[in-house]
């Protein structure tokens, strides 16, 4: 299929940014407002201070900032003098409790149900791509685009999708690879996206900083933030529930230690197992059930399929057969070829799936499929859709 890359705002048009205080989203707004647009700047307010500020307990630990944490305020302070500087017009909007019984509940109930979640693309579809811009409506803003720094790309089909007449709006690959940001934003629906633009697509990361120092953007001199958080506050998140601590196994059910409670633990994890065995071992598969933490060795860890529910499809348009792609079962992944096909659950078969599950056939083994991450579908450089996983078929 081939695709049309959309048109970026021209001068005169309104464009909404959204402001984090990074180069990304700096140097966006300062095209943008370089290009005759008329820019306005917001930002999202997620730290409301309610978990603990781990840099209050340690202030020799030096943390890395992330999209939630206490280095907000300074974070919405650099965004104002900028946007003071170049006549920006900029607003702050607070979604602090959408974000905390959205993406931070999410994120303790999955892993507590032995799940690996994903909140950055939780938060791109109901957050910044949603509460935020319901939160813009409210006061009254309107715009032609909403901008973000993302390195991707809106795209329209030239014909339709599925054996449809539909040529909704869809996300393709940045030119730099090595930043692109697709993968996070598979849940944004196509209906969103027909305002979304992305003006740094074209751009690779090198030529971003070397922009925003051209432009003596005070930016281009940040370190680059993680996109959520950093183990420092792993322990303060999950601090509202005591761990139920059990037993650690092997795939004979041998116990080899204790774990200090599953949300602690992940699908391929090596490190802080606190098990002592004569060969390598990773976490192989959690059971919420029986509170165990299976390990086992590297290459018991191949999957040959999943099962993936819970989709986001173009314009909503679910296929109709079995259909060949690319999928990547994490962001770090390279995308494989796979066949996809309806799954039909076995009657002892007892999860609750959300919508239809799909099954997903690898070409060739995958390691560490964890349950509770994206399966995202690619197809000619394109996002297709994107389901989460249920389950791996070892």
């Amino acid at each position: 299929m081939t695709y049309t890359a959309q048109d970026l705002p021209k001068a005169g048009d309104t464009v909404l940014v959204g402001l984090s205080g990074g180069v990304d989203s700096t140097l966006t707004a300062f095209l943008l407002k370089k290009k005759g647009c008329r820019v306005i700047g917001v930002t999202m307010s997620l730290w409301d201070g309610t978990v603990l500020d781990v840099k209050i307990t340690n202030p020799e630990k030096k943390l890395k900032e992330g999209c939630f944490g206490p280095a907000q305020k300074k974070n919405i302070e650099e965004c104002k003098i900028f946007c003071k500087e170049n006549d920006i017009e900029y607003h702050v909007v607070d979604v602090s409790e959408q974000y905390k019984k959205i993406v931070l509940e999410y994120f303790k109930s999955e892993y507590r149900s032995g799940r690996t979640p994903n909140p950055c693309i939780v938060c791109n579809q109901l957050i910044k791509f949603g509460a935020m811009l319901e939160a813009v409506d409210k006061l009254g803003i309107k715009y032609d685009y909403f901008c973000t720094g993302h390195y991707a790309k809106i795209v329209r089909p030239d014909t339709g999708v599925f054996g449809s007449d539909e040529r909704p709006f869809m996300i393709s690959a940045a030119t730099d690879i090595t930043k692109d940001q697709t993968y996070f934003l598979s849940r944004v629906p196509s209906k969103i996206l027909e305002k979304v633009r992305f003006p740094l697509a074209d751009l690779k990361k090198s030529e971003v900083f070397e922009l925003a120092r051209e432009a003596k953007l005070e930016a281009a001199n940040r370190e680059e933030s993680q996109d959520f958080v950093g183990e420092e506050y792993r322990d303060a998140l999950f601090a509202d529930k005591e761990s139920v601590p059990g037993d650690i196994i092997d795939l004979d059910g041998k116990v080899l230690g204790k774990h200090r409670g599953i949300e602690h633990y992940t699908i391929g994890q090596r490190r802080g197992l606190g098990v002592a065995v004569s060969y390598p071992v990773y976490v192989h598969s959690i059971d919420p059930v029986k509170n165990l933490v299976v390990l086992a060795k590297n290459e018991d860890l191949d999957s040959s399929a999943l099962v993936a529910d819970d989709f986001v499809w173009p314009a909503g348009i679910e296929p109709d057969g079995e259909f060949e792609s690319l999928v990547k079962i994490r962001l770090a992944s390279r995308p494989v070829s796979c066949k996809i096909k309806k799954y039909i659950p076995e009657e002892s078969d007892t999860t609750q799936y959300k919508g239809q599950p799909w099954l997903v056939t690898f070409a060739e083994p995958q390691r560490a499929v964890a349950p509770g991450q994206s399966a995202v579908l690619y197809k000619d450089g394109v996002i297709i859709g994107g389901g989460i996983i249920s389950k791996a078929l070892k």
